[in-house]
């Protein structure tokens, strides 16, 4: 089973994967703050399990407090992902807003022409096939 920090830094890199180089960028420091909250979690789990064998809390409110930690910086990382998806979203429409200002084609038009260059390719060659025969 996959551990709740685990499942969130797989979640951001499926959710960022294939994006522009800033969402890289971005996506690199919430890999690191992601990196962060792993070592934090072997940490918090020592901290907490010192302070049972010291008898200094129980351990039901121990093994209660780490889960409650971990559900926070879980809902705090998921909140980020979701922040990280709203910039990527607002970045991408600012992007397309300039390259449409700069006439300058989309992705999404290269590949509509170079779907109807071939379509046409294949007519020239279906074309050329009743010619020749």
């Amino acid at each position: 089973m996959m551990s709740p920090v685990k499942a969130t830094a797989q979640k951001a890199a499926d959710s960022l994967n294939g994006q522009n180089p800033v969402v890289k960028i971005v996506r690199t420091v919430m890999r690191a703050a992601i990196g962060a909250v792993a070592l934090s979690k072997e940490e918090i789990e020592a901290i907490v399990n010192r302070l049972v064998e010291k008898g200094e809390i129980a351990e039901a409110d121990g093994r209660e407090l780490i889960s409650d930690l971990f559900e926070r910086g879980k809902k705090g990382a998921d909140e980020a992902v979701g922040k990280v998806e709203k910039v990527d979203s607002v970045l991408d429409q600012r992007i397309e807003s300039i390259l449409n200002r700069m006439n300058i084609p989309s992705k999404g038009d290269v590949e509509s022409l170079s779907q109807k260059i071939s379509a046409l390719s294949q007519k020239v060659d279906d074309l050329n096939k009743k010619i020749g025969a």
